[in-house]
């Protein structure tokens, strides 16, 4: 740095400058990183997408005309055994990536809600007309879908509060924006987030930092 910046004189700046120093160094070093979101594996990536969303609605079609309503299964226990041991890694990974404090866990909680999710599907289609079905219903009711949603919320409040660290560090001001609208984390030329923050209707960047410091 050649002695043009030393501790002291960061420290002097007001919360609005050093703001203003954070966007000038995220502008500069975001057009040295990667930029997710383009080129052609990006494009090939949304292509297939939208094939496997045309094709996956045609086999559900096809499936509502030919299945029948009653089948008997083979492998019953293995494909419920394996569910469930799937469903205990799940459980594991979550719990070691929280002991540990992991960005890991975010994954983690999304997998794991996903899973209870699917074993409340499954035990209540599967236990239709069969002494069993009330059981499911109430296992659903009062311990899956519940693990699922704490697991959800968890997941959402992490993917915040990340989120919130990055706005701090870029310099902006406001709320976390809603996560539908956060573009992917890097230099996209298509929606940075201060021009995000823009579109949600914040006040540009100098203004709130003022206002900030008023209400703080």
């Amino acid at each position: 740095m050649n002695g043009t910046f030393d501790h002291e004189s960061l420290r002097a700046l007001t919360p609005a400058e050093r703001r203003q120093v954070l966007r000038e160094l995220v502008d500069i070093e975001r057009q040295a990183g990667p930029r997710p979101g383009t080129g052609r594996k990006w494009e090939l990536l949304l292509v297939a997408l939208a094939i496997g969303c045309v094709v996956l609605a045609g086999w559900i079609g096809y499936l509502v005309v030919s299945l029948p309503p009653y089948y008997r299964a083979g492998s019953w226990r293995g494909a419920w055994v394996g569910f469930d041991i799937g469903l205990l890694a799940a459980f594991a990974a979550t719990a070691w990536a929280a002991w540990r404090r992991r960005q890991l866990l975010i994954l983690a909680l999304v997998v794991l809600a996903t899973l209870l999710v699917c074993d409340a599907w499954f035990d209540v289609v599967l236990d239709t007309d069969s002494p069993g079905f009330w059981q499911s219903v109430a296992s659903a009711l009062i311990l899956e879908l519940p693990v699922a949603a704490i697991a959800i919320a968890m997941a959402r409040r992490l993917l915040h509060v990340t989120i919130g660290q990055v706005m701090r560090y870029e310099g902006l001001p406001g709320k976390v924006p809603p996560l539908w609208r956060i573009p992917l984390l890097g230099p996209t030329d298509e929606a940075p987030l201060r021009r995000l923050l823009r579109v949600q209707g914040s006040v540009d960047p100098p203004a709130a930092a003022s206002d900030a410091s008023q209400v703080a």
